[in-house]
């Protein structure tokens, strides 16, 4: 089918975009909302700015329980209620949360973490080294189905990756509570990186007590869920938005000047921006027909982020099976356009599994992204070249693919330039579906996809958190890929080369090719920045390059 000048049609359409992720893990709809009337009073009786922060997401929680969380949404306002070990502060550094120091024994594997005595949950528990000895023993437990629990402790802390397999008592985990404020941490292997893992919301703590009493219903409402950070949720309604109050109880609560947060979920963009002319939301992230239109604002910012979108590839699809029809997807796809155009908001096209600018040679300090240059490029005719050949090699002259896309208006544009993109390969045809974020991870979990928009935000700073994913039956591999060769690379880049900084760096290089260059596991679309407009009396919102998006602990209304 003859397909239409897509730059023509977006330019004349003016199309819009912005689809937000995850990371966490995961792909997750970022924006701004909160329209409560309570935040949008002004000054207080007393002449002071009313420390009130109103905001929204595009997309709902899909839980609030840190064992089965995969989200970047559910992350974030995990992040802003409670504390684990440590929490990411200014400039992304580790910061003392539950922990108030630890100790590494020389063999890097055991990890001494002394606890704070003054933090207590929002039920007036202790918070003690018991609730992390029960989170992570819940997160790999199997009974509980969580997919980061095996994920981020599996290979790391010493058991869990055969206790994720049902090959061994949860107990036998590397985890022990000396006494009530001394929690220690075995390791299988030294990880260099582990303090920085500590801040990701699946290593969070959990009130035993708590958890078991509300059953099936925990974490699902704002009542069934307890608090042990900055703030407390104290409303959520479901599919419309929840809010935050600042928790009076909090061990660092001096810290905190916002007395409450309030998130609306709104899903286009225009009902947003609109929000934020009028002041009932205080910061929005713009898509690509708003960017020109106030760019020259000095409210306007863009925020640069090591996250990364692509397509996944069912490889458990016939078609998808094949390497050539793969490379022919990865290559049909012109990025610079797609950014430029319907993106609009300073997110540059990505080459790669890891993004640019997020780490640099140990011994150099020259960029990975920069070192391994573009393993993807835009080649319209080597694409249908491919593609012919995965055809003659199918045996098939038609094809038809199901694409997993989101539901929101701007996602939905983004998903219509790449289906015309893709249907420039002969005798493809793409039929989009579009779905609710919740629904999306729920069909990703289960591989009832076939192409897929995705994306990633990394766990902690380092090559593995993106490189990591792919290995066989990974938990958020769900691509069908396998490749002994590329499990074996991961494998000792993490054990023989864990203490060989420079090594194990070059072993990273040679996994990115293979996954991204050779197996075209991957189809890179673009590496996320925001556009976004931010009221000026918002002070002190901390970005963040993993975890949270956003820390919201030491934010302060000013001059509003």
């Amino acid at each position: 089918m003859k397909k239409t000048n897509w730059l023509l049609l977006a330019l004349a359409l003016v199309l819009s975009m912005f689809l937000a992720a995850c990371s966490g893990g995961g792909d997750s709809e970022t924006g701004s909302d909160g329209g409560s009337d309570s935040g949008s009073d002004g000054e207080s009786a007393s002449g002071e700015s009313e420390q009130v922060l109103n905001l929204s997401e595009s997309a709902e929680i899909p839980t609030m329980d840190s064992s089965l969380a995969t989200d970047a949404v559910a992350f974030q306002w995990l992040g802003s209620t409670k504390d684990g070990l440590y929490r990411l502060g200014k400039n992304g550094e580790p910061e003392p949360g539950i922990a108030k120091s630890h100790e590494v024994s020389e063999d890097g594997l055991t990890w001494t973490f002394t606890l704070r005595e003054d933090a207590v949950w929002s039920n007036g528990d202790p918070v003690t080294a018991h609730d992390f000895v029960f989170a992570w023993q819940r997160a790999v437990n199997p009974d509980t189905g969580s997919e980061y629990g095996p994920y981020m402790l599996g290979g790391v802390v010493k058991n869990a990756s055969a206790i994720a397999a049902d090959e061994m008592p949860v107990e036998e985990l590397g985890v022990k509570a000396v006494d009530d404020y001394t929690f220690e941490v075995t390791l299988e292997k030294p990880v260099p990186y582990f303090e920085s893992m500590t801040t990701f919301g699946t290593f969070l703590p959990m009130n035993e007590e708590f958890v078991k009493e509300q059953g099936e219903n925990y974490a699902m409402e704002a009542d069934t869920v307890l608090s042990n950070g900055p703030f407390v949720m104290t409303e959520w309604n479901h599919g419309e938005g929840w809010t935050l109050k600042k928790n009076e109880d909090y061990w660092d609560a001096d810290a905190v000047k916002l007395q409450q947060i309030n998130v609306s979920v709104v899903k286009e963009t225009s009902s947003a921006v609109n929000l934020y002319q009028t002041g009932k939301i205080d910061r929005t992230t713009l898509t690509a027909e708003f960017v020109d239109e106030y760019r020259s604002s000095d409210e306007f910012r863009i925020e640069e982020e090591p996250t990364l979108f692509y397509l996944k590839m069912n490889q458990e699809n016939e078609i998808l099976s094949n390497v050539n029809a793969r490379k022919a997807i990865q290559m049909v796809i012109n990025r610079q356009a797609m950014v430029d155009v319907i993106l609009n908001n300073g997110s540059i096209p990505a080459v790669g599994d890891i993004p640019k600018n997020f780490v640099k040679h140990p011994e150099t300090g020259e960029d990975f992204r920069e070192i391994n240059g573009p393993l993807v490029e835009y080649n319209l005719e080597k694409a249908k070249e491919l593609w012919a050949k995965a055809k003659e090699e199918l045996g098939i002259e038609t094809a038809e693919l199901s694409y997993l896309g989101g539901d929101t208006e701007t996602a939905q544009n983004l998903d219509a330039y790449i289906k015309d993109q893709l249907e420039q390969l002969e005798g493809l045809t793409i039929k989009v579906e579009s779905v609710p974020f919740q629904i999306r991870l729920e069909r990703d979990a289960n591989m009832n996809y076939e192409l897929q928009n995705s994306g990633w935000g990394p766990d902690y700073i380092d090559p593995n958190t993106f490189l990591n994913m792919w290995v066989t039956d990974g938990g958020n591999n769900k691509t069908g890929y396998s490749s002994e060769e590329y499990d074996a690379l991961i494998e000792k880049a993490n054990t023989e080369l864990a203490m060989e900084p420079v090594k194990r760096f070059e072993t990273f290089l040679k996994a990115e090719k293979m996954l991204i260059q050779e197996d075209a596991v991957l189809a890179p679309l673009y590496q996320r920045a925001l556009a976004q407009l931010w009221k000026p009396y918002v002070k002190n919102v901390f970005v963040q390059p993993m975890g949270p998006d956003y820390t919201y602990k030491y934010a302060y209304i000013e001059g509003k």
